[in-house]
């Protein structure tokens, strides 16, 4: 096992502290920072709101730390087309292809959910098929944009060309992170939202740990030769491999390379995207590389109104269940995926978005004016 930090050592100090700005404000300014990369106003609109839905819910490895990383070089760089217009290459009613032709995924990815979501009013089910993508944030945001409608909502990515992990007792890279998200109407407000690599973890979470000096958990990352690296940096100088849902290939790892393939088929071989598995991925040592270009991915709306009565009582009944769950003795509420998340979003839309002090002061730079949440004295002797 391999480590920079001593066991427990706490993270940077400049990492630790934060800066809370409104959401308002958060959301406004990121906006405002695609309309001057070129993205028109409605969508730009549209792509701050998924991109800030990560730090509303508490996925920062998929908010605005990845605004000047990765959307605003891919916007500059020609990646993706600030102004592009997705192309329908066949409707067929019930599905449809898209070319996406480069679209900022951000927002391109919603309009292709509430393109399925309103087929599937029409009949049942609306499946939306897109080539040619770019990255689109969090699975989860668009995913829930069936939720609201009450309906059941699909997203699948797999990560263009590029090759991140590889399989279980593999040498080479084969596959990216591949996320997947399905969401559905739960209890009032709280709805359903699985939002998952089939890696153990993005590699968003893994960065994040990087900057904030943490240490990865055991799992996250192997070196070459299977041992566990507790190093986040490491991922990023090449010297370790992000893990598979399962953990070790004795313990399940091929269940979650094997759900990582069906995404690639799904979201990539469906649509004709460009796919990780190619034979350009068995030349040279077998180490991440490939291009994110022409990312594919797979949008699906369910509308179980229309296929029979009673749907939604009896998934409240359902996830109900859940929360009703008697917890371990001294453990927490059990929670079901997107309770949590819907319970910070609500606190931090009133309270302010906490960003650590160090990506305040890069967006400060990128020219976002995020003034910080007033803080409430502390009065002598109150009772807090």
């Amino acid at each position: 096992m391999t480590s920079t930090l001593p066991d427990g050592a706490a993270p940077r100090s400049d990492a630790r502290r934060e800066v809370t700005v409104p959401y308002g404000a958060l959301l406004g300014e990121t906006a405002a920072c695609f309309v001057r990369l070129g993205v028109p106003e409605a969508r730009a609109r549209l792509a701050a709101e998924a991109l800030c839905y990560g730090d509303l819910t508490g996925m920062d490895s998929h908010g605005v730390f990845n605004l000047g990383r990765l959307y605003r070089p891919l916007l500059e760089s020609g990646g993706a087309d600030p102004a592009a217009e997705p192309e329908v290459l066949r409707d067929l009613g019930a599905c449809v292809l898209l070319d996406h032709r480069r679209a900022l995924g951000l927002w391109a990815a919603s309009e292709a959910m509430d393109l399925a979501a309103e087929r599937a009013a029409r009949h049942g089910i609306g499946l939306v098929s897109v080539r040619g993508a770019t990255h689109f944030g969090c699975a989860g945001v668009h995913a829930r944009r069936a939720a609201d409608r009450g309906m059941i909502g699909v997203v699948a990515s797999n990560c263009g060309g590029q090759r991140i992990a590889r399989p279980p007792l593999g040498a080479a890279a084969l596959l990216g992170t591949n996320p997947l998200s399905v969401a559905a109407p739960a209890v009032e407000g709280r709805p359903f939202v699985l939002d998952m690599s089939t890696t153990v973890v993005p590699t968003g979470r893994v960065r994040t740990a990087a900057r904030d000096g943490r240490e990865a958990p055991e799992g996250w990352l192997t070196d070459d030769a299977g041992r566990p690296v507790r190093d986040a940096a490491a991922y990023d100088r090449g010297e370790a491999w992000l893990g598979w849902l399962g953990g070790t290939p004795a313990t399940g790892a091929f269940k979650g390379f094997g759900l990582g393939l069906a995404v690639e088929l799904l979201a990539a071989v469906l649509p004709g995207a460009a796919t990780g598995p190619a034979p350009a991925a068995l030349e040279g040592d077998g180490r991440p590389g490939g291009s994110d270009d022409d990312i594919g991915f797979l949008v699906l709306a369910i509308a179980p109104d229309a296929l029979r009565d009673g749907f939604a009582g009896d998934a409240r009944e359902v996830f109900g269940t859940v929360l009703d769950c008697p917890p371990l003795p001294g453990r927490d509420p059990v929670r079901y995926p997107g309770h949590g998340e819907a319970e910070r979003a609500e606190e931090r839309r009133a309270s302010g978005v906490p960003l650590p002090a160090p990506l305040h002061a890069e967006l400060t730079a990128l020219g976002l004016r995020l003034p910080a949440v007033p803080v409430a004295p502390v009065v002598p002797g109150e009772d807090r």
